[in-house]
């Protein structure tokens, strides 16, 4: 394929987005259920087909699935998850520091219980703004921190601790263990678990966990870590793609690869990582990078649906995959073809987050590629199934954006 240089290239990623069948939907997937009648269009002038992101041997995460969506590959590139959110918030790392990430999740409250005993509620403790959960993280900071422990702030649940000589030790993600009892994922690091347990101690009679919960909201109440890793290194995506690329996300993760891969960062206001983001602010991000401010490449991150997965709640992510759809692919094509600027697009999620399980697998996942200077006939819609009857299946994840920007592998 030949290299359009005045082609322009968006990205649009919908975290979480793919599922399982669902007896409440009849039987179909969030996606193949929700209205989406923007992807219904694309579908049936795109390629349509089944990417496989998570490697062999690695856990499906955000942090690899992404990686490899942007074409880097994770058994190369993959140093640990908090590393790469450390970049987007500028924590100033060494060689020989580990970064961690420091959830304030929601643990079960029951008087009289040890903290062995007691349920991991909510990862994201009711979606908690940066704002309070800044004064939550102060307060464990002001008792914990010290020269070889550092904490700082990120975005809305998600932080980050600084471990100085530290090591990479295996550490669960909450979200993986929801509702259940946390003694058996909790650190074996006895330093690590000491300061978990103090957090608790520390945030469950803090006077805004206490006002959250007067407000039927979760209470922000432990410091749960995970995603330990080393300080990452990241090849520059304009040197690897030779395409100028802009990241579009309200999540430090994807912020932090984009910093690593020299990329641009959009700053969205009121992008949360919630279902009531930004939407519109973020198409427009994406739009003015491509059409105003000399960028080739937009990658539109949107958290929602994995969320929604992960809460459990089929309706929230039905709805989450609509908005997406009317909020972020609609008004794209629109602003792009009213411009009449050439423009090729994919749409997929990183992995799934299946409602039936509340957190990733490592299933393929279905992806949408449309030309705007070559539409194709295509008559199966956009879902899961639709991407199995296509036909195809692209082994490895990092392989897809070569295929997106039409890049040749001689030219690697």
């Amino acid at each position: 394929m030949e290299n359009r240089k005045d082609m322009k290239y968006i990205v649009v990623l919908g975290d979480g987005m793919a599922d399982e069948p669902i007896p409440q939907l009849g039987g179909m997937t969030p996606l193949a259920y929700a209205h989406t009648p923007n992807l219904d269009r694309l579908s049936s002038r795109s390629e349509v087909g089944l990417v496989h992101t998570i490697p062999e041997g690695m856990k499906p995460g955000s942090d690899t699935a992404n990686l490899s969506v942007l074409g880097y590959d994770p058994r190369r590139y993959y140093s640990g998850r908090s590393p790469l959110e450390a970049l987007s918030i500028g924590v100033p790392m060494k060689d020989t520091d580990i970064a961690l990430r420091c959830n304030i999740v929601t643990l079960s409250d029951q008087e009289g219980i040890p903290f062995e005993e007691r349920t991991i509620i909510d990862h994201s403790s009711s979606e908690i703004s940066t704002q309070d959960c800044a004064v939550l993280l102060k307060q464990v900071a002001d008792e914990l921190a010290d020269e070889t422990y550092q904490f700082y702030v990120g975005t809305s649940y998600r932080h980050c601790l600084i471990w100085s000589g530290g090591e990479v030790v295996e550490l669960t993600a909450p979200h993986d263990v929801l509702g259940q009892v946390i003694g058996p994922y909790l650190p074996k690091d006895e330093k690590l678990l000491a300061m978990m347990k103090r957090s608790y101690e520390l945030l469950a009679a803090h006077p805004l966990n206490l006002e959250r919960k007067r407000k039927g909201l979760n209470p922000a109440n432990c410091c749960w870590f995970w995603g330990a890793g080393t300080k990452p290194m990241l090849s520059s995506f304009q040197e690897k793609t030779g395409k100028k690329g802009m990241m579009v996300s309200a999540v430090d993760l994807l912020k932090g690869i984009a910093v690593g891969a020299g990329m641009g960062v959009a700053l969205v206001e009121g992008a949360n990582g919630g279902l009531n983001t930004n939407y519109e602010g973020k198409a427009e991000a994406a739009v003015k990078a491509v059409t105003e401010d000399g960028y080739d490449f937009a990658y539109i991150h949107v958290e929602a649906p994995d969320e929604m997965g992960h809460q459990g709640s089929v309706e929230r992510k039905v709805q989450a995959i609509e908005y997406l759809d009317q909020r972020i692919v609609g008004p794209v094509t629109r602003r792009l073809e009213q411009a009449g600027v050439n423009y090729r697009l994919l749409v997929l999620p990183d992995h799934p987050t299946p409602i039936r399980v509340r957190t990733h697998t490592s299933d393929s996942v279905p992806y949408l590629l449309y030309d705007s200077t070559k539409p194709l006939e295509h008559s199966g819609g956009y879902s899961e199934d639709a991407a199995r009857r296509g036909g195809i299946l692209i082994p490895e994840g990092c392989l897809l954006m070569d295929r997106f920007l039409q890049i040749e592998k001689s030219t690697m």
